[in-house]
């Protein structure tokens, strides 16, 4: 479903000309989770803006499913980390879910407003509140919905639970993963969580200073079975993966 070839961002600032990412490649398979770690600047969110036309492709290539990225439409959307500055805070939720209906001409406007609530677990109830009035999970609930109601084939997560309380992080898992199942989207997750990457993904790509290190496995992962001396510190860092470390979040593991 995505496959990024030899991947270059580049931006200009007032020090000169940084490679935010550097020949970046990997793959992602239809209906995969696929995770993207490291530590802050290392390029991971860059990549993400990328793949959704948010940040400039200097050289390389990002194609989804078969196609240059300037032909993804719809197909692909993205859930940004911050819930309190991703929703307008003048339009109501009603307004923040019928603005991508509008975009993409896709009609039936009522009932898809109404599905798209009840898919991520809130009440139609909801449809005529604005931002402030919703908690922060409620925030990142209607911002899954707007992604989610234009039936993308592809969901892009930048950190989507970091800002949130660990018990609201639990039902925000829970809720990615269902929706993974039901829709068997193919996502890419950027988090510096390994329990969270553990929890939703297949396989994971660790990077840092713009590079992938390595690229492998939940399961390697897990087992700290590393390769790379840096992704051995980042384990160590963050307390290293435990098996059951989902159990932290109260995250039902069996989904």
């Amino acid at each position: 479903m995505i496959r990024i070839d030899a991947l270059t961002v580049r931006f200009r600032t007032a020090a000169g000309i940084v490679d935010a990412v550097r020949a970046a490649s990997f793959d992602v398979a239809t209906g995969e989770v696929f995770g993207l770690v490291g530590e802050s600047g290392s390029g991971k969110s860059t990549i993400l803006r990328a793949l959704s036309g948010l940040a400039p492709v200097a050289e390389g290539s990002v194609h989804i499913a078969g196609a240059d990225r300037n032909a993804r439409g719809r197909h692909v959307q993205m859930v940004f980390q911050d819930p309190y500055g991703s929703l307008h805070p003048r339009f109501t939720v009603d307004e923040t879910l019928r603005e991508p209906l509008h975009i993409n001409a896709m009609g039936d406007e009522e009932q898809r407003i109404v599905n798209a609530l009840r898919e991520v677990g809130l009440d139609p109830s909801y449809r005529f509140r604005y931002p402030h009035q919703l908690s922060g999970g409620q925030r990142q609930r209607v911002a899954i919905a707007r992604a989610l109601i234009v039936e993308p084939r592809v969901l892009l997560l930048d950190e989507p639970t970091s800002a949130l309380d660990v018990s609201v992080q639990a039902e925000i898992l829970n809720l990615l993963k269902r929706l993974h199942r039901e829709r068997n989207l193919t996502m890419i997750l950027v988090s510096h969580n390994l329990a969270v990457v553990g929890f939703l993904c297949s396989r994971v790509a660790i990077m840092r200073n713009g590079e992938i290190v390595e690229e492998l496995p939940i399961e390697k992962v897990r087992a700290q079975q590393v390769d790379s001396e840096y992704s051995r510190k980042l384990l160590l860092a963050t307390g290293g993966y435990q098996r059951k470390a989902a159990e932290v979040f109260g995250v039902d593991a069996s989904l």
